[in-house]
């Protein structure tokens, strides 16, 4: 047998297992009411496989004519999109090239004429012009930007101290600087580096996640931010140099996650001996801990010893059930803290009150439980708080001419299923609730999800800006949320100032359960939920694990972005990550331009009945699922995420991310385009564009928003006016935290800092950097 025979069947052999897999799995997906197509190809492709291993030439035409009919099947369900397109044709385009070579050769005696050499010619130069067209349009139009039009040229705005998490209480994430910008961009260079030592090695037998998501605040020359490990740091704003640290030393006994996003600052307005000027922090361990701004010694007028228990009060807590991950929000002399109870694991948790506390003196002013009944009145001091009820553990926002705290809250646990709430705390959860600072007491609330069954709770900021109307400015709040809704209201009264509509959602079946039959959508603003998910947004690297995405897609029960949860599998999109999370939105106040960092990630999810589940009270992993216990529930709670392929590929289609810009003015969309690649994380460094994110973004009087949160460690910047990328810097770990931008009044310099130390769930590079940039000299 001679080596061309050889060549031969081996081309035949390996199109027969594809064709083989393509078959059994396009029946199955017939079967389930899917594409025809793998079925048919299957079938060809085997047909082709035995002709060839025959050494019949016709064998070489089907398998053409099949890579043919897969190019016009692939065109009519993606088009021109070159990623979608990949998984389709790159596998085929390969073994077509492979058939063309073996075409152009004579096959073995006794199999006949040798085809043609003016059609092999012909077949040849169209399956190259197709290769062709591909890498051309890899390297040319992976990326485009849907521009709609053009922002305004840079402006000047007052002040340049970083003073709140999002930079005001009002939480725009607008830094007005206008020393960087479009023209000089490209000049920004690492000016200093600094690193905490927060890292997971310092602490051996830790095993709780870490990311280092903290924004930090510039208050005169100084720069304030916490580590995961609640580790407080001061650094000098134009050196980066040490000024001091402070280590709380917290107990992280069953916290599942390390993260800090930030601190607060506060200046006394009255005669204060013992440290007027504050930084508060609170702590994974349940402590809100009041330090010297100057030197980082503990307040001691401040509760006992500089510190105050935010376990009081709250009944028995496991170890990790309650943390607090956010700043506290300072309005007036008034500290208001939250804090994260953790999902899924019981009725039976603590409460997700929000209180408020005297920031000189540490003593609880005001408590409010959002599951407390209406009959009960007002919280009194020793009143006990609702177990289980809704928690607040994002970040707050405020307004002090209106003394109100804009609270976005969460639900009662567990998270997917409702049966056992109270109408009191089916009243107040998912919402956004503005409260009196000085009080507590209940001033307005939305609600963007009605008894939430999906996790979809508000974890984006408030964002305040004051919008030009035919009736004047009116004071505004805008609402992210994990939808993908973006709600405008006046944020006097909650009232919407974009159009909301009531629209029904399917109902769901498990026993037990009640279901809200309408869900509020914002009508009147630009929507980031894509649509709904079909079939053919199924992705994967090769037909074969597209096809497998393609099945397991039809197996799950998917009826919209409020699919109930059920005792079988489904589909929940955009999942309980949500489409914009904890990075929420920055808003260019003078331009009124709003920026989006939006993220794609399926959850499965099934209900397991509590005979079923797996015995005790902690979450029991089995491969990549988690199922969770909902302890005084009659269900436990599976879920996966991401949704991947065998290959490790996410099964629903890229981009998993991208960055927008609306017009609030106008009230639509600017632009709109893939934000970061997977770089750091596919294969051969293969860069999709358009990666998941955790992270928010600021935009500058320059006209420039500064963004990283993506997969890959970049930190990037793009023009505010046409989305297009000028400058990457490329960051030593994980970009998982919000920049933000200052001018130093000591060099005069802007200056953009982000901290760089990774998320061990996004298996980003961890690390412990605070970097900063600025123009080279």
């Amino acid at each position: 047998m001679t080596i061309r025979r050889l060549g031969l069947q081996g081309l035949a052999g390996a199109l027969l297992l594809i064709g083989a897999a393509l078959t059994i799995g396009g029946a199955r997906l017939v079967s389930l009411g899917g594409s025809w197509y793998y079925l048919l190809s299957g079938l060809a492709t085997v047909v082709s496989a035995g002709l060839i291993w025959r050494g019949r030439r016709v064998g070489f035409w089907i398998y053409l004519a099949t890579f043919g009919a897969t190019v016009i099947w692939a065109l009519a369900e993606v088009g021109l999109a070159f990623w979608l397109l990949a998984p389709r044709l790159g596998l085929p385009l390969v073994l077509a090239l492979l058939v063309l070579l073996a075409m152009r050769r004579r096959v073995e005696p006794g199999a006949g004429r040798p085809p043609r050499r003016s059609l092999v010619r012909a077949a040849t130069v169209v399956v190259l012009l197709a290769a062709a067209a591909g890498i051309a349009f890899f390297f040319t139009g992976g990326t485009r930007t849907e521009r709609q039009a053009a922002a305004s040229p840079p402006v000047r705005a007052a002040g340049d101290d970083w003073r709140a998490y999002g930079r005001t209480a009002a939480g725009t994430r607008y830094a007005p600087a206008t020393e960087i910008t479009p023209q000089n961009v490209h000049r920004l260079e690492v000016a200093w580096t600094y690193r905490t030592g927060d890292l997971p090695q310092a602490y051996p037998g830790n095993r709780a996640g870490y990311m280092f998501e903290a924004t930090p605040l510039k208050v005169g020359e100084t720069l304030y931010f916490c580590s995961p490990h609640n580790l407080v740091i001061a650094l000098d704003a134009d050196t980066g140099k040490e000024r001091w640290r402070y280590d709380p030393r917290i107990d992280t006994t069953g916290v599942y996650t390390l993260a800090c996003r930030g601190v607060a600052s506060y200046e006394a307005h009255t005669t204060v001996t013992d440290c007027p000027r504050r930084i508060l922090t609170a702590t994974l361990d349940g402590r809100l801990i009041a330090l010297d701004a100057d030197t980082g010694a503990r307040c001691p007028d401040f509760g006992q010893d500089g510190e105050v228990s935010l376990h009081a009060g709250l009944g028995p807590i496991t170890p990790g059930y309650y943390l607090v991950t956010s700043p506290p929000t300072i309005v007036g002399d008034v500290a208001v803290v939250g804090g994260f109870v953790l999902d899924n694991m019981s009725t039976d948790e603590p409460s997700g009150v929000v209180r408020g506390y005297d920031v000189l003196t540490g003593r609880q002013l005001w408590a409010w439980d959002a599951g407390r009944p209406a009959e009960a009145g007002p919280w009194r001091a020793g009143d006990a708080y609702t177990r289980g009820s809704p928690n607040a553990w994002s970040v707050f926002s405020a307004d002090e001419a209106l003394g109100l705290v804009y609270v976005p809250t969460g639900n009662a646990p567990p998270d997917y299923y409702g049966g056992k709430r109270t109408a009191a705390m089916d009243r107040y959860s998912s919402s956004v609730v503005a409260l009196e600072a000085a009080t507590g007491t209940l001033r307005w609330a939305f609600q963007t999800v009605h008894h939430d069954l999906w996790d979809y709770d508000v974890a984006s900021q408030p964002v305040l800006v004051d919008l030009p109307t035919g009736g004047g400015t009116v004071p505004a709040l805008i609402q992210p949320t994990k939808q993908g809704e973006v709600f405008l209201l006046d944020r006097r009264s909650g009232r919407p100032l974009a159009a909301v509509e009531e629209q029904a959602v399917p109902p769901g079946h498990v026993p037990g359960e009640r279901y809200a039959p309408t869900q509020p959508a914002s009508v009147g603003m630009p929507s980031f939920m894509p649509a709904p998910l079909r079939e053919a947004d199924m992705w994967g690297t090769t037909p074969l694990d597209q096809l497998w995405c393609r099945i397991a897609f039809r197996k799950l029960r998917y009826e919209g972005k409020f699919t109930p949860p059920g005792l079988d599998a489904s589909l929940s999109w955009p999942g309980n990550n949500g489409i914009m999370n904890w990075g929420s939105v920055s808003v260019d106040e003078v331009r009124q331009l709003m920026v989006v960092n939006s993220t794609y990630m399926p959850l499965l999810l099934q209900l397991i009945e509590r005979a079923a589940a797996p015995p005790g009270e902690r979450i029991a992993v089995e491969g990549d699922a988690a199922i969770s216990p909902q302890t005084g529930t009659p269900y436990a709670v599976r879920t996966t995420r991401p949704f991947l392929s065998p290959l490790g590929v996410p099964c629903n289609a890229p981009p998993w991310g991208r960055l927008s810009v609306v017009d609030l003015k106008a009230r639509k969309l600017l632009w709109q385009r893939p934000l970061g690649t997977s770089r750091d994380h596919a294969p051969f460094g293969i860069a999709v564009p358009g990666a998941f994110a955790q992270g928010g973004s600021v935009v500058t009087g320059g006209g420039l928003i500064f963004v990283a949160a993506a997969l890959d460690n970049e930190l990037r910047a793009f023009d505010l006016a046409s989305g297009r990328e000028l400058w990457k810097g490329r960051l030593p770990a994980g970009g998982q935290a919000t920049p933000m931008s200052y001018v130093s009044a000591k060099s005069g310099r802007q200056y953009v800092v982000i901290a760089a130390g990774g998320h061990q769930y996004m298996h980003t590079t961890i690390g412990d950097y605070v970097i900063a940039y600025r123009l080279a000299d």
